[in-house]
């Protein structure tokens, strides 16, 4: 409450900043420290509430005081007022006026430098003593601000005393400034609801689809997990999104979190929810963008010296917000810049700002999942989001989610950063320099085994204890430097990065289990890195998935599903359905290759040549768009230089590092009129491999070389020794689930519509054995075997 109609001020993120998990059980330690030492008239941990009536709705404001210090008689118990149990604590009104809230804050901040407590901390407190001075009839009450620096234990306390009079005539202005929010909360769901029971499906159902609605929202009903495979046709957005937007007039949820990789399923779930909102859907809509595509600044430097947005931000932000939410129901990145560009705040902020008041947000797994972007406002411990969680693509959430948990550091960084503060003399030094030598430590024993190029590293404790250490050294320092103002942002740019990098690997050591490997390795560059390596997401990702409702995930390639079942969650048997195909098998010709390999080493170049041939006998035989798939840039390159172009052929390639507007201009190639044939040269898995939509001729054949396996490295050996030990495949989890689903999401860019037909060739014998074949969907009974002789009689025949 008083955090947000109370905020004030400018953005300033130059140094420090960021919640830390490990600063957090620091604090908890801090808070549990004092409340011991408060004595036996010390009662910590009061859960306190107050209801206030308006005239359609009652407004209750609860929250949990650090500590209440009364003498001799006791508070009246919290039960009598119909809340949560206390512990025992009497049953007399209580009546003499000695009673002290007591607020603590733990911090790494210098205390003789503070001469009064910060606002909001004493706007919290002073609402935890109203409410204790109203249920108890004191004409006054103490409220005391306790402050403990985290690294010395020094403390320093304010205190100030309160009649209930102004207390009461304080708590009643910050309710007035929340009730234009609560009004358009309350008012705002009832038209939600009413409009959410007047809509309709918007298409006839294909096949498969109602029974994908029904199962989606039984899901959501039963607060369950669902799997769902969709293959392309589906129409697996609307049937997901409209059963959850049933759900939630139900009261079965309160938000819709759709959550997706690409920015064009975004695109594809803003335009389901307007087509629903013709028919008089009334919800409120984000698209959350990414904070350097919005950031209106040419190098994004959030501090008011360097942004006329962040200066002053926050005195302007709520009228913004609640401005926008009067005038408008969806919201995208141009929509979120143009109302930032008017009332001069920070679009992204403005961003987020705004998704605490929608009812459906669509964002980056990131959002949900990502210990340092999470959304704190839904998603923070005690805080339950009454969220459903729409996973699309999730199939990209299982190397997303190593990712997210995993992070390394860099030996030759600590010396770089410890050159880079030797001005300063700090206590860093001493840190950086022990980190240093235990990595050192390390590097010795790998080099010291030629048989292997890297280390398991089976106790980190050491290394674990020298670095936070170094990281609390970091706090203060980072805390100093804020308010003496010797440094600017542009000097601790690289600091700070290795500063977030080092309170990312502490943070993730705490959540540290079976799931996760740590390996140090010599990197191409020479470097030493300490890899803190999560094989395993599902624990951490299962508890991201707790502070949902439910949770639907689903993907055109979802097989086979029990490797992501158990991958991305830890919960028993939840459901899994396989969603029937709008398609008939006759609409596409798929041919499987058993002359041909990808293998590295039966590469040459009669096997270049001869993969060049097959390219040009299936293109030969109907004029039209095509896109190949290879499993590297060199790979495409060698197999470049034996194509020869005819006359009647274009080629167009796809290169290193393509920019957006690069690849826009790739995919539009797809769109223009010709009258000869477009073939585009691509890499299996990356930019033109999945999500991209070329409906009707704009793509009538995908011809994939290769079986789509990750190369051989540190880390997916690593995966395939950690998966062996468990008792599962380890190739199949290192390398084959995850190579065949390149290769399906590459095959199911052809075939996107009913009317559409179109080639599929995978070319490598591979795809023969049983192994790979046994990937292939349901929908894949009609694989056709061919050899380079026979391939262009196939093709042919169906064509003709």
């Amino acid at each position: 409450l008083v955090e947000f109609v109370l905020r004030n001020g400018d953005i300033d993120d130059r140094i420090g900043g960021g919640d830390s998990i490990r600063a957090m059980r620091e604090g908890t330690r801090i808070h549990r420290m004092l409340q011991r030492q408060g004595g036996k008239n010390y009662h910590a941990e009061v859960p306190l509430r107050t209801i206030v009536s308006f005239e359609d709705y009652d407004l209750m404001i609860e929250g949990r005081a650090d500590g209440l210090i009364y003498v001799d008689d006791p508070l009246v118990p919290i039960e009598q007022k119909g809340g949560p149990e206390l512990p025992e604590t009497g049953n007399d009104i209580f009546t003499i006026s000695q009673v002290t809230v007591d607020e603590i804050k733990g911090v790494y901040r210098e205390l003789d430098l503070m001469t009064e407590p910060e606002m909001l901390h004493l706007a919290q407190a002073k609402c935890y003593a109203y409410m204790v001075a109203k249920d108890n009839n004191l004409d006054s009450i103490d409220v005391r601000i306790t402050y403990c620096n985290m690294d010395t234990e020094e403390v320093i306390r304010f205190l100030d005393n309160y009649t209930f009079d102004d207390l009461k005539r304080w708590f009643t202005d910050v309710v007035a400034l929340y009730r234009r929010w609560s009004d358009f909360s309350y008012y705002f769901r009832k038209t939600r609801n009413d409009s959410i029971h007047m809509v309709k499906f918007p298409f006839e159902y294909r096949e498969g689809q109602y029974d994908l609605a029904k199962s989606v929202y039984q899901t959501i009903s039963e607060n369950k997990l669902l799997y769902v495979q969709a293959p392309t046709g589906t129409g697996k957005t609307i049937s997901t999104v409209f059963p959850a937007i049933k759900a939630v007039g139900e009261n079965l949820g309160e938000r819709i979190f759709y959550l997706t990789a690409k920015t064009i399923t975004r695109t594809v779930a803003r335009d389901t929810i307007s087509l629903l909102a013709e028919q008089g859907y009334r919800a409120k809509t984000v698209i959350i963008t990414a904070k350097d595509k919005l950031c209106p600044l040419d190098e994004r430097r959030c501090n008011p010296e360097a942004c006329p947005y962040a200066k002053g931000h926050f005195d302007r932000i709520n009228d913004a917000v609640y401005d926008a939410l009067m005038d408008m129901d969806i919201f995208d990145a141009d929509t979120i810049s143009k109302i930032a560009e008017e009332r001069q705040v920070c679009p992204f902020e403005l961003n987020l700002d705004i998704s605490s008041w929608c009812d459906n947000i669509i964002c980056d797994y990131n959002y949900v999942f990502d210990p340092n972007v999470y959304l704190k406002r839904f998603f923070s411990e005690g805080i339950r989001s009454e969220g459903i969680f729409l996973i699309d693509e999730a199939h990209n959430l299982v190397d997303r989610g190593r990712e997210m948990y995993s992070e390394t550091l860099i030996k030759e960084d600590f010396l770089i950063i410890k050159k880079n503060l030797k001005i300063y003399k700090t206590d860093i030094l001493k840190g950086l320099n022990k980190c240093n030598r235990i990595m050192l430590e390390y590097k010795k024993q790998l080099q010291e085994d030629p048989m292997t190029d890297y280390l398991i590293i089976e106790d980190i404790d050491r290394f674990i204890f020298a670095l936070t250490s170094l990281s609390v050294s970091m706090d203060s320092f980072f805390d100093k430097l804020r308010r003496s103002k010797e440094t600017t942002d542009e000097d601790m740019t690289e600091i700070l990065e290795f500063y977030f990098r080092v309170k990312n690997f502490l943070n993730l050591t705490e959540n540290m289990s079976e799931g996760y490997e740590v390996y140090g390795e010599i990197t191409s560059e020479g470097e030493f890195a300490l890899h803190l390596f999560c094989v395993d997401p599902s624990g951490l990702l299962q508890e991201r998935l707790n502070r949902g409702v439910a949770s639907v995930f689903f993907s055109a390639t979802l097989l086979p599903v029990s490797y992501y079942k158990s991958l991305l969650c830890k919960m028993e048997d939840p459901y899994a359905i396989y969603a029937k195909t709008a398609f008939s098998p006759s609409q596409s010709c798929i041919v499987a290759a058993n002359d041909v390999t990808s293998r590295y080493k039966k590469r040459s170049s009669d096997m270049y040549e001869r993969y060049a041939g097959y390219i040009r006998e299936i293109v030969s035989k109907k004029q039209g768009n095509y896109m190949v798939f290879f499993p590297s840039y060199k790979f495409m390159e060698d197999v470049r230089s034996h194509f020869e172009i005819s006359a009647d052929w274009e080629l167009i390639c796809q290169e290193r590092g393509m920019r957006e507007g690069e690849k826009d201009e790739f995919l539009q190639s797809f769109s223009a009129e010709r009258d000869h044939t477009l073939i585009g040269f691509c890499v299996l898995g990356g930019a033109f491999s999945e999500g991209i939509d070329l409906t009707n001729d704009r793509l009538i054949g995908a011809i994939i070389v290769g079986a789509g396996l990750p190369q051989v490295c540190s880390e997916r050996r690593i995966l395939s020794d950690h998966f062996d030990k468990m008792g599962l495949d380890g190739f199949s989890y290192a390398y084959l689930n995850p190579g065949m689903n390149k290769v399906m999401q590459a095959a199911g860019r052809v075939i996107r519509t009913i009317d559409d037909r179109g080639v599929i060739a995978l070319l490598d014998d591979r795809f023969s054995q049983h192994q790979y074949s046994s990937c292939f969907p349901a929908e894949w009974d009609n694989v056709i075997p061919v050899t380079i002789d026979t391939v262009g009689d196939v093709i042919s025949s169906f064509w003709n």
